[in-house]
């Protein structure tokens, strides 16, 4: 196996670290200079992206950036450096997305999954204008962006044919996906029993379903489980849909049962989950520990599952 030199994998490894959620804004210094900032996809205050274009002759793929921040916190800006380079030095565009958070109230699921699928339709409507080519857009994203990812990529296309809107009319699948420390459902009730200890009590659940209590989390109406359902990006899972790359870092073992609320929230075991319904439906995926092998330079492994899938796109 090709070994890479210790400072490719520090490099890797953070790209895994800072991608699983939000990191200080000090972080914002070393990044490149965007090609087209804070644009509006849509109507809301959070609805910008920063758009980095590759130079190129032909359209360019592009990777869709969603950062993590357990959709309460996180900004478009708040990343490794390496997520704009990397992507840019393979000849891919890079979008680097902000969208709703939660506030237990008005703002709940699956509202920041669809501005993912907004962002998605979006840079669409810009094909010719910034040198893109529709059919190759990827998402990448940590934890929460990781979850915004794989919903538009498993969902059903959202288009609306229809509509008097522009960027609602353009399709919200994606040619591929790739995830750090991913949550294929919220759903407590499955987090309880896929993952154990408290994990299902971190508190960007009660939010994202506007509920307070235990009992309403692990009680659901009908209508609560309706939602729990549609958030779940694996509920959406059908044969037709793009390849998963995905990476995980936390210890795979059995969560303790006096856990913190929220701990272990990265769990492998969604990536297992994931990793076997995908394997039975017969979709291309990678399922990585970072454990398994401290040698491996994952960010390398990423970029290039990306170019074979947009390679193969007609």
């Amino acid at each position: 196996m090709l070994r890479h030199s210790r400072p490719t994998v520090v490099a890797s490894m953070a790209l895994m670290a800072t991608m699983l959620c939000a990191v200080p804004a000090s972080a914002q210094l070393a990044l490149p200079t965007p090609t087209h900032a804070d644009v509006k996809y849509g109507p809301y205050e959070r609805n910008v992206l920063d758009f980095y274009q590759a130079k190129s002759d032909v359209p360019t793929p592009v990777v869709v950036v969603i950062h993590g921040g357990g959709f309460v916190a996180g900004d478009k800006r708040m990343h490794n450096p390496i997520m704009f380079e990397g992507p840019r030095a393979k000849g891919f565009s890079v979008a680097s997305i902000n969208y709703r958070f939660v506030d237990g109230k008005e703002t709940l699921f699956p509202k920041p999954q669809l501005d993912g699928a907004r962002a998605v339709q979006f840079l669409r409507t810009k094909a010719k204008e910034w040198n893109i080519d529709p059919r190759k857009i990827a998402c990448l994203g940590g934890s929460a962006g990781a979850g915004i990812s794989m919903w538009v990529g498993f969902h059903d296309d959202l288009a609306d044919p229809k509509s008097d809107d522009p960027v609602a009319r353009e399709s919200t699948r994606i040619a591929a996906i790739a995830t750090l420390g991913g949550q294929g459902t919220y759903d407590p009730i499955e987090i309880k029993k896929l993952v154990g200890g408290r994990a299902w009590e971190h508190g960007s659940i009660y939010k994202v379903y506007g509920v307070t209590t235990n009992d309403e989390l692990l009680n659901p109406t009908p209508e609560k489980k309706k939602l729990y359902d549609e958030a779940a990006a694996i509920t959406h899972l059908t044969r037709d849909d793009p390849p998963l790359f995905m990476v995980y870092s936390e210890p795979d073992v059995v969560p303790p049962a006096n856990s913190k609320p929220g701990a272990f929230i990265h769990h492998p075991n969604f990536g297992k989950q994931l990793k076997a319904k995908m394997d039975e439906l017969g979709i291309e995926n990678v399922y990585v520990h970072t454990a398994d092998d401290k040698q491996r330079n994952f960010a390398v492994e990423l970029l290039d599952f990306f170019q074979k899938q947009f390679a193969a796109v007609k």
